[in-house]
C-alpha cells in the first residue's frame, strides 16, 4: 500500500481547479464580472501608483507606503486573475503541479506581506500625529525602505513556511481542487497524508501574523485617539483623524477576511465559504483600496486634478 502511495504521489504532475460549478451561461456571466473587477484593479492601482509617482506633493512616507499597498494588490490580484479567468471559458482547468505551487507561493507572498504593510502604515500614522516633531527623524527614506523590505521579508518567511509544508503533502491520485485557485484549505482537503501538522501551521502562522499585525494597528490607533482627543477645536480633530480613516477602512476590509479564512481552526471544512471569501480578498479588496484612498483623501483628489489639468493645458 506505502508503495502504491509513494507511486501515486509521484505521479501526480497537475490539479484540476473546480472553480465555481455552474452552468455554461452563469459562468460566462461569472468570467464578464471577474473580467470587470480585475480590469478595475488593474486601472485604479496603476492609476494610484502613477500619480503618486508623478506628483512631488505625495513624495511622503504615508504616499510611499500606499504606492507598495498598491503594488502588492496590483500583484496578488494578478496572480489569481489571469487562471480563474481562463478556467471560466475552457473545459480545460488544469494547472501544473510547479504552476499551483508557484501560483501560492507568490500569493502567500503578497497577502503576507500587505499585512506587515498595513501595520507600517498604522506606525507611520502614529508618528505623524504623536510625535509631529520627530515624524522626518522616524520616517526618513532609509527607515521608509527598511519598513518596506522588512515587511516583504516577514511576507516571504511566511510563504516559504506555507508552501514547503503544504507541498511536502502527498497526494494519492485525487488531484481535484474544489476551489478557483491554489490555496492551503483546498489543498489540504485532498491529501491522503496526515495533515495535522499542516493545519496546526497554517493556524499558529496567520494567527501569529494577525496577532503581530494587529496588536501594532491597535496601539497606534490608542495613541492617535487620546492625542486626537486633547485637540481643542472639534475641527481640528476631524481633519487630523481624517488622515486615519482610509487606513481604518482598508485594514477593517482586510484583516476580518483574512481572520475568517485562515485564523479559524474550522475554516478548512468549507469549501464554499471558502470560496466566497477568497473572492473578498482576491479581488474585491484589491478594486476597493484604490477606490478608498482616492475617493476618501482630497490630497490625492486633488494630485489627479492637477495632473488633469496639467495635460489638458498642454494639449
Amino acid at each position: 500500500m506505502k508503495k502504491e502511495l509513494n507511486r501515486n504521489y509521484s505521479e501526480l504532475t497537475e490539479f484540476i481547479l473546480l472553480g465555481f460549478r455552474t452552468s455554461p451561461d452563469v459562468q460566462i456571466f461569472l468570467f464578464l464580472f471577474f473580467l470587470l473587477i480585475y480590469m478595475v484593479i488593474v486601472v485604479g492601482n496603476i492609476s494610484m501608483i502613477i500619480v503618486i509617482k508623478i506628483d512631488s506633493r505625495l513624495h511622503t512616507p504615508m504616499y510611499f507606503f500606499l504606492r507598495n499597498l498598491s503594488y502588492l494588490d496590483l500583484c496578488y490580484s494578478t496572480v489569481i486573475a489571469p487562471k480563474t479567468l481562463a478556467t471560466f471559458l475552457s473545459t480545460d482547468k488544469k494547472i501544473s503541479y510547479n504552476g499551483c505551487a508557484t501560483q501560492f507561493f507568490f500569493f502567500a507572498l503578497c497577502v503576507g506581506t500587505e499585512g506587515f504593510l498595513l501595520a507600517v502604515m498604522a506606525y507611520d500614522r502614529f508618528s505623524a500625529i504623536c510625535s509631529p516633531f520627530l515624524y522626518t527623524v522616524h520616517m526618513s527614506q532609509q527607515a521608509c525602505i527598511r519598513l518596506v523590505f522588512g515587511s516583504y521579508i516577514c511576507g516571504g518567511i511566511n510563504s516559504m513556511i506555507q508552501t514547503g509544508f503544504t507541498f511536502s503533502l502527498r497526494f494519492c491520485g485525487e488531484n481535484r481542487l474544489d476551489h478557483f485557485f491554489c490555496d492551503v484549505p483546498a489543498l489540504i482537503k485532498i491529501s491522503c497524508a496526515d495533515t495535522s501538522v499542516n493545519e496546526i501551521v497554517l493556524y499558529i502562522l496567520s494567527a501569529l501574523i494577525i496577532i503581530t499585525t494587529t496588536t501594532v494597528i491597535v496601539v497606534s490607533y490608542a495613541y492617535i485617539l487620546s492625542t486626537v482627543l486633547k485637540i481643542p477645536s472639534t475641527h481640528g480633530r476631524g481633519k487630523t483623524f481624517s488622515t486615519c480613516s482610509s487606513h481604518i477602512t482598508v485594514v477593517s476590509l482586510f484583516y476580518g477576511t483574512v481572520f475568517f479564512m485562515y485564523a479559524q481552526p474550522g475554516a478548512i471544512s468549507s469549501p464554499q465559504k471558502s470560496k466566497i471569501i477568497a473572492v473578498f480578498y482576491t479581488f474585491i479588496i484589491p478594486m476597493l483600496n484604490p477606490l478608498i484612498y482616492s475617493l476618501r483623501n482630497r490630497e490625492v483628489k486633488h494630485a489627479v486634478k492637477r495632473i488633469l489639468l496639467r495635460k489638458l493645458y498642454f494639449h
